[in-house]
């Protein structure tokens, strides 16, 4: 897999190398225009380019030493990438260079083969009369040696009703064009055939295929994960029809609904499966990364936003998946992305934030705050906001926020209209580095953060104040703050309220707390009270747990809030809600 990339007058890049990570998945960020999608067509190029020297030239136009000439195109043959024109493929669409050979773009990838020695291909392209010229400029491959393989997926594009058997060029520039919804039935039923082969091998003359050889087949053929997983993440099973290339023309991909029951899809009853193309973009844009990630003969996958049609939910599922893939394959993906989504949870390390002309793996956590800044994200419209008023409120989530609004009404307190709330579920010390990026932007910035203890010791949060003592924190406008209870929903288990929410006896309310070991203090709402109750697992009691008041009452935590009177609202809550106020006025 790829370890450099060197471009040269590419597009925005006159002179540039990318580091990249050569296994797992890589994650391009950064801002529009920034160069992200650049590097992908980059490298897509020269997989073309060495394709197309290797196909019409033999592979030695690729090794060390080779003086041959360079191997000429029409516009109409290039097809890696969809481009205004092929001069658009140059920096400030500037061709010539003066004293040069014409072959003035160069595009150059670093490997390392299986003894782990690296090797380079460096490929350079001149334009003469709207004709391309490619050549090999610098290599030390010998005729052993194996190239990597790579695949470009452009954005989900161009579906059809009707998709006929292609051959590899067709796909290749179909790809390049921005239509991969195009081939999506061709990959589809290449792999349904191969497992077909498979199957007729291990069954041989038996009756059936031995079941140590199906678990395998199951575990490790790209066509049985691909139906596994499709049936786990969408309930659905793709069904290839019978293609004969003497009687058929066109591809049939149907869609049928159902269930998974052990290794066997179960389908729903009276179901009427219908074409592949009748399914919604996200679907049709997670099978087609998912189908080319599976394919056995690409190592390296270039990805360009592969989440822009994908549900949050749906976006982390497609991660998760690409995760499991590489893992046990060892490829190399690269995604460009705009979804904070996914790079909120990704490691930082495998994060590359694209800037100027260059690119670098983040080291550190708090490195995507910034990264996010810059996204067009869902945090950048709160900068507007937040520069009016310069009061900012850091909760792990809204719901945390809708509780605090509802409780300060229930015991006469105000909510202040000039505050911000910003959701963000790190540490104490991430969000100290969120406010003094954003700092950079409002200088008279105030914060006040709150998070749940968790697993915090007790005694690094102040009895008064909540300030968390953990964190070596002396900026007057960033107040630090830790819940004494392990998690805000330990505030509401308030038998009185969660049975006025409910309509459940006041009895019946303290039965289901006793599920959970709990008995509920006289003293419920002052600062000091049992262990039992601070160390109580709040958000499973009220919302996570098959025995949690969401199940067996059926109301969510904002309703227990809403039900509470004024003197059921714990010293804490108003402690900190008091403190929101004063930052607030200040």
């Amino acid at each position: 897999m790829l370890h450099s990339v060197t471009l040269t007058k590419f597009k925005r890049f006159s002179n540039s190398t990318f580091e990249l990570l050569p296994a797992g998945i890589s994650f391009l960020a950064g801002s529009n225009n920034s160069g992200k999608s650049t590097l992908l067509q980059a490298i897509a190029v020269w997989e073309f380019c060495r394709s197309i020297l290797e196909n019409e030239r033999g592979k030695e136009s690729l090794l060390a030493g080779y003086t041959g000439q360079g191997l000429g195109l029409s516009a109409e043959e290039f097809s890696p990438i969809s481009v205004a024109s092929l001069k658009h493929l140059w920096t400030n669409l500037t061709t010539q260079i003066v004293g040069a050979d014409g072959y003035s773009l160069a595009i150059e990838c670093k490997w390392r083969d299986a003894a782990h020695i690296e090797k380079n291909l460096k490929l350079a392209l001149a334009l003469a009369n709207d004709r391309l010229f490619v050549k090999q400029v610098s290599s030390n491959l010998v005729e052993t040696d194996a190239l990597p393989t790579v695949a470009y997926l452009p954005p989900f594009a161009g579906i059809v009703s009707r998709e006929n058997r292609m051959s590899a060029a067709d796909r290749r520039s179909m790809i390049g064009r921005g239509l991969a919804g195009g081939i999506i039935r061709n990959l589809i039923l290449d792999m349904q055939s191969e497992n077909e082969k498979k199957r007729a091998i291990l069954k041989a003359d038996r009756p059936k295929i031995k079941n140590s050889d199906l678990a395998i087949l199951r575990r490790d053929d790209p066509w049985e994960i691909l139906q596994s997983t499709m049936a786990k993440v969408f309930s659905t099973q793709l069904v290839v029809e019978p293609f004969n290339e003497f009687f058929h023309t066109a591809i049939r991909v149907e869609c049928v609904k159902g269930r998974l029951d052990g290794a066997k899809f179960k389908r729903h009853t009276n179901f009427k499966s219908r074409d592949l193309m009748a399914e919604g973009s996200g679907f049709l844009q997670w099978v087609s990364v998912y189908v080319l990630a599976l394919s056995p003969n690409v190592r390296t996958l270039l990805l360009d936003e592969p989440d822009a049609h994908l549900h949050p939910s749906l976006q982390a599922q497609l991660v998760q998946a690409l995760e499991e893939i590489v893992r046990n394959s060892g490829k190399q993906v690269l995604m460009a992305t705009h979804s904070t989504e996914i790079l909120r949870w990704a490691e930082p390390t495998s994060v590359m934030e694209f800037r100027g002309s260059s690119a670098r793996y983040l080291s550190q956590p708090e490195q995507k705050i910034s990264l996010f800044l810059g996204l067009g994200s869902d945090y950048a419209p709160k900068l507007d906001p937040l520069r009016k008023h310069k009061r900012m409120l850091i909760v792990e989530n809204d719901s945390d926020a809708r509780m605090l609004k509802e409780l300060a009404g229930r015991s006469g307190l105000d909510w202040p209209a000039n505050l911000v709330v910003w959701p963000w579920t790190g540490s104490s010390n991430e969000r100290k580095n969120l406010y003094l990026q954003l700092k950079v932007d409002v200088p008279d910035l105030k914060v006040l953060s709150i998070r749940d203890r968790d697993d915090q010791e007790l005694d690094t949060v102040d009895e008064q104040s909540l300030r968390d003592k953990s964190n070596n924190n002396n900026d007057p406008n960033l107040l630090i703050r830790v819940w004494r209870r392990r998690h805000i929903e330990n505030y509401l288990l308030c038998p009185a309220a969660i049975a006025r929410a409910s309509g459940k006896t006041l009895d019946e309310a303290n039965e289901l707390l006793a599920i959970h070991a709990l008995t509920i203090p006289v003293n419920f709402t002052d600062k000091v009270v049992p262990a039992v109750l601070l160390d109580a697992r709040g958000k499973e009691i009220t919302q996570k747990n098959a025995d949690s008041v969401k199940a067996r009452f059926g109301i969510p935590p904002i309703q227990i809030a809403k039900a509470m009177e004024g003197n059921e609202v714990c010293e804490d809550v108003k402690e900190l809600i008091s403190q929101i106020n004063q930052m607030c006025q200040a």
